[in-house]
């Protein structure tokens, strides 16, 4: 005979709420402390378990994991989410029921030095716009209620609370012009607006996918941009010899003189230029890049 006990369900795996604590920084005022002790987090995280539940008021049933630290949105749009699984890793060996209703889980740092790869990398400070992620978890049926109200409620009313901001700000030594909450969809939707503003709107389809799809495929194939197929996980990127450059992105008659030979290989340069900076984007929010060199430039798609 079989025992009930063998068909029971495994409870659902908790559902998860990702987001942020968005500081908007004035001006180049300086920043004092890109991570907080302990015993500073802790204040600053009660704040903001109080926001959320202002939005939902159902978040209060959940677990808010905090960090005591702040970033470059590209450290946090990254595939797979590293940030925000690292909360939740380390949460998990914290002390303390995880299923207990409302429990807040702050991380702070020890010595100058935060628990696992919490550590904001200095590669990226500096930015007009700092994130203290958080993560929200618990009951997948309240979890995805309130998922679904912060998604829809919170880049329009989300911000943060008066005295929130002033506890950041004074914790931090910063000068915040705006806080407001965002999760990281509403981020990543911002991100794509920046990044159209700064002239990379055809890059935005390969990181949107490695964000939100990483193990989907999509390519970039509109000259005169780089050639690149995100697929696996990575972004292969074609790297073209001056020949076969020519034979895909200028393949207008051959050159008789210096000054057109000249502006094509300005125009080559150009090219040049714009990879690496593509690359350098793509490498900042985690997404793995080869390159892959081609000497046919009419066949480079198959190669990729």
């Amino acid at each position: 005979m079989t025992s009930d006990a063998s068909h029971r369900q495994a409870p659902p795996a908790p559902l998860h709420v990702l987001g942020a604590l968005a500081l908007e920084l004035r001006g180049d005022a300086a920043v004092a402390r890109h991570a907080l002790s302990q015993a500073q987090v802790g204040p600053l995280a009660d704040l903001i378990a109080r926001d959320l539940a202002g939005f939902a008021p159902q978040a209060a049933a959940l677990e808010l994991v905090v960090v005591g630290a702040h970033y470059d949105p590209v450290e946090v749009l990254r595939p797979g989410w590293p940030l925000h699984h690292e909360l939740d890793q380390l949460a998990v060996r914290a002390p303390g029921r995880r299923e207990a209703e409302g429990r807040i889980v702050a991380f702070g740092a020890h010595e100058d030095r935060l628990p696992g790869t919490l550590s904001p990398s200095p590669d990226f400070a500096g930015g007009p716009l700092r994130l203290v992620p958080f993560l929200l978890g618990g009951d997948p049926d309240i979890a995805a209620r309130v998922g679904d109200a912060f998604e829809t409620s919170l880049l329009e009313r989300g911000m943060a609370g008066a005295d929130t901001a002033l506890a950041a700000q004074e914790a931090f030594g910063l000068q915040v012009e705006h806080a407001r909450y965002l999760t990281v969809h509403d981020l990543a939707a911002m991100m794509a607006m920046q990044y159209e503003h700064a002239g990379l709107a055809p890059l935005w389809p390969i990181l949107e996918t490695a964000l939100l799809q990483p193990d989907g495929e999509e390519w970039l194939d509109t000259p005169p941009e780089p050639l690149i197929h995100y697929a696996d996980g990575e972004a292969r990127i074609a790297m073209f010899s001056p020949p076969a450059w020519h034979a895909r992105y200028a393949p207008e008659a051959p050159c008789d003189s210096d000054d057109c030979r000249a502006q094509l290989n300005r125009r080559y340069q150009h090219f040049e230029a714009r990879l690496r900076q593509i690359a350098a984007v793509l490498g900042a929010h985690g997404v793995p890049v080869t390159f892959v060199h081609c000497e046919d430039g009419e066949q480079a798609r198959d190669q990729l």
